[in-house]
Formats: structure tokens, sequence, C-alpha cells
């Protein structure tokens, strides 16, 4: 009787060979088709911007189109206003924890009034845009991405393409306004409360004079830090937006598809936001900015 595969007889070596090879060339496969959805995923991002930024200009330029300022109003109100209290609830810790982490070091040096510098450069360059922005990715993008998608599902944008109007006027582009405009003010928030708890912080627990903190934290700021931190949370609301509006209108599969619509917002979101910001700090370091 012929053995049978289960006998334990020894594999080939042209078998794992091959079994190899098909491995590696699934695994190149994979990658490939992730490259590829990327770069269409980017090109869409494109088209939607473009579309947008037409409709934006038209509105603005154009007598007969409308700006649809209500819209644009109401979205400010649900993406900014109602984040406001989660992104300086965030920020306030974030001072906080700033300060308790860099006492010690500083200390040893003899140079705990420092604590001040490196909390208000870290907030306003860094920590106030991108946290918030994260917090607004998982807050309003996500948000953005379930309502446009369940707009598609139950067939709305197609009954607005059929009364020949353009969902990018009336759904992108309030919420890409409301998300960017947004964003901006939350980070300026988020910069006073993130100094603030590093200020509370350090006058209670470190003992260091309210009026010195405030002078160190004055004479460490300059209008570059203020713009750097600005220009980032601009872009980082235009990425939010786009990706939240992207995925929205890619949904297909019912509830379903919203719900993975709205995990992939946050986390394509969060990675972006960190890949561009560490463009920007590398840039903004090799140029001394």
């Amino acid at each position: 009787m012929a053995d049978s595969p289960s006998s334990g007889s020894p594999v080939p070596p042209g078998s794992r060979l091959r079994t190899a090879v098909e491995a590696v060339g699934e695994a190149v496969l994979a990658v490939g088709r992730r490259g590829a959805a990327t770069v269409r995923f980017a090109g869409e991002m494109t088209v939607v911007l473009g579309e947008t930024a037409r409709w934006i200009a038209r509105s603005l330029l154009r007598p007969g189109v409308r700006f649809r300022r209500d819209a644009l109003a109401a979205q400010m109100v649900r993406v900014g206003v109602r984040s406001i209290g989660i992104v300086a609830l965030v920020q306030v810790f974030i001072g906080i924890i700033l300060v308790l982490q860099l006492a010690p070091t500083l200390e040893s040096y003899g140079q705990i009034e420092q604590v001040a510098t490196v909390v208000a450069i870290a907030t306003v360059r860094e920590l106030g845009p991108l946290i918030t922005a994260i917090v607004l990715s998982g807050f309003a993008g996500a948000s953005i991405a379930a309502e446009i998608g369940a707009m598609k599902e139950t067939e709305e944008i197609k009954a607005l393409r059929a009364h020949a109007l353009s969902p990018y006027h009336f759904l992108i582009m309030p919420r890409f306004l409301a998300t960017v405009i947004m964003l901006g003010g939350l980070a300026v928030i988020a910069d006073v409360v993130g100094v603030f708890g590093g200020f509370m912080t350090s006058w209670l627990v470190l003992d260091i004079p309210p009026q010195t903190y405030l002078d160190i934290t004055q004479a460490a700021l300059d209008p570059t830090d203020y713009l750097t931190g600005l220009f980032k949370a601009g872009v980082f609301g235009v990425l939010i937006a786009l990706i939240a509006c992207c995925e929205g209108l890619n949904v297909t599969g019912g509830a379903e598809g919203v719900g993975l619509a709205t995990t992939s917002t946050v986390v394509k979101s969060i990675v972006a936001l960190i890949g561009v910001d560490a463009v920007f700090t590398t840039v903004f370091y090799v140029l001394g900015i």
C-alpha cells in the first residue's frame, strides 16, 4: 500500500521551495494591492478637493450660486462648538502630564522654571494642533463619514444628482469648510488651555511663581510658533474632511458598510495626521522655522 501524505514521509525540497516562493508572491501581491488602493484613495481625495474648491469659488464669485451659510453655521456648531469641552479637557491633561514628566529632569539641572518654555513650545507648535486634530477625527470625522454614507445608502445623493444638484455643493462643501475653520479655532483654544494646565500645575505642585511662569512663557514664544501651529491645524482640517467625505461617498453594504467607513475614517485620519505632522516638523527643522 502506498504511503499516504499524512504517513510522516519527508516533504521533498522542491515542495518546500515552491511553498516559500508562493508565500513571497502572495506577500508581494498583497503589498501591491494595498499600494494600489492607497493611490486610488489619494486620487479620490484629490477629486473631492478639486470639486469642493470649485464650488467654494463658484459660491463666492457667482451671484446665482448660494453659499449656504446656514448649512455652514450648523456644521460649525456640530463639528467645532460641541467639541470644545472634550478638546479642552484632553489638552489640560496634556499640560499637566508635560509638567510632571519634565520636572524631575529639569530640577536635576537647576532649571525647573524652564518647564514653562518646554510646555509653551510643545503645545503651540505640536501638541495643540495635533491632539486637537486626533480628537476631532474621532468626534467629527467619523460622524461626517457616517452621515454621508447613510445618505448614499438611502439614495439621497442619487436623488440630488437626479435633480441636477451637486452633492459637493450641498453636502461636502459645508462640512469641509466647517472642519477646516473650526479646527483652527479649536487649536487656539487647545493652546491656551494646555498652557493653562501647565501653569496651574507648576504653581500648585512645583511652587513656581505665577509671574515667573508667565514671563518665561511669553519670552519663549514668537509669532513663528503661532503661525506654524495654525498652518498645521488648517492642513489637518483639510485631511480629516477629505478622508471622512471620501469614506462616506465610498460606502457600500448598508449599515455594515457605514460602520466600516467610520472606523476606516478614524484610522486613516490618525495615520495621515501623524505622518503629515512628521513631514512638516522635519521641513520646519531643516528650514530653521
